[in-house]
């Protein structure tokens, strides 16, 4: 694909700043880009053990910085793991643990995560008709059996040692922003009728990728059919460079020499229980091309909230 790349040195030395300091609870080490594809064993068998030890660990991670929800946010998201409904894209497998950063990064049972993000071409669920920037098909010619108003969208409740688990695709992009995946976290809410509610946002955010991650995923199929030019982290409206704690992800390649094989996606969400997120936190952006989506969802689909129109 064609894109305004810049000096590539610039996300390198973000991704290795996230080295300098902030330590993820629950064994989850915030490391940079290059330690993120060492040739090491696979060891999330054993994360819900090392993530027991945030309870004792004398080092904590800073609480993370909220920022904008976005003008793609939809209410009644499923509570489920798998959330790709058949979407396209290379596997992506994510694993956040939530932990209290107020009170020593103890584990945050019980919290609702919710994630979304566009398919592989930029689209969203809710909004299909909203133009992605650039040059890409029309959602519809996917030609896949998801449903247009829940898919790539979704809950996952954290268990004892404040860990939850998505499967899910790495997603596009879409002018003016880089590849990100959005994240609130609730608390003080129940499972119900499929979906979460009640409760209080305690955190909204978004995750972020490093760009020579997404610059190779992007030549491949079906995200090489969407071409343009593409936003780098250092050009990015929302992302600080502040590395794990401002949502930049540790990745690791499932297949070192197959990127196509997928991905696993690791974050310790550093959050306080007691306060409360209004999505319209800094970063000021996550606005697509025009001043509002022009697709909307189905009359029968949940509206988006008050505030995804910021």
């Amino acid at each position: 694909m064609t894109g305004n790349h810049k000096d590539k040195t610039i996300s390198r030395r973000r991704a290795l700043a996230v080295t300098g300091g902030t330590v993820a609870a629950g064994g989850l080490v915030a490391a940079g880009f290059q330690s993120a594809f060492a040739d090491t064993a696979d060891t999330t068998a054993d994360a819900d053990a090392t993530a027991s030890a945030s309870s004792t660990s004398s080092e904590c991670m800073t609480l993370m910085t909220s920022v904008t929800e976005g003008p793609y946010y939809l209410d009644g998201a499923l509570v489920r793991k798998d959330i790709t409904e058949g979407k396209a894209g290379v596997p992506l497998t994510l694993r956040l643990t939530v932990v209290d950063a107020t009170d020593g990064c103890t584990p945050v049972k019980g919290a609702a995560v919710e994630i979304w993000h566009c398919d592989a071409w930029g689209y969203y669920s809710g909004y299909t008709t909203a133009n992605p920037g650039g040059s890409a098909p029309a959602e519809s010619e996917e030609g896949d059996s998801a449903n247009d108003q829940t898919y790539l969208r979704g809950y996952q409740i954290a268990n004892a040692n404040g860990v939850v688990k998505f499967e899910t695709i790495f997603p596009g992009w879409y002018t003016p922003r880089t590849c990100h995946i959005h994240v609130k976290v609730h608390t003080g809410g129940e499972k119900e009728d499929g979906t979460y509610e009640g409760g209080k946002v305690n955190y909204t955010g978004q995750l972020f990728f490093a760009d020579d991650v997404a610059e190779e995923i992007f030549t491949l199929d079906p995200y090489a059919k969407h071409t343009g030019s593409y936003t780098v982290l250092a050009d990015d409206m929302v992302y600080d460079g502040g590395g794990a704690s401002s949502g930049l992800l540790t990745l690791k390649a499932v297949h070192k020499k197959d990127p196509s094989k997928g991905y696993k996606g690791s974050l310790t969400l550093g959050v306080d229980p007691d306060a409360e997120s209004t999505g319209a936190g800094s970063g000021g952006g996550g606005t697509p091309p025009s001043d509002a989506p022009t697709g909307t969802p189905p009359s029968d689909s949940p509206s988006p909230s008050a505030s995804a129109s910021s």
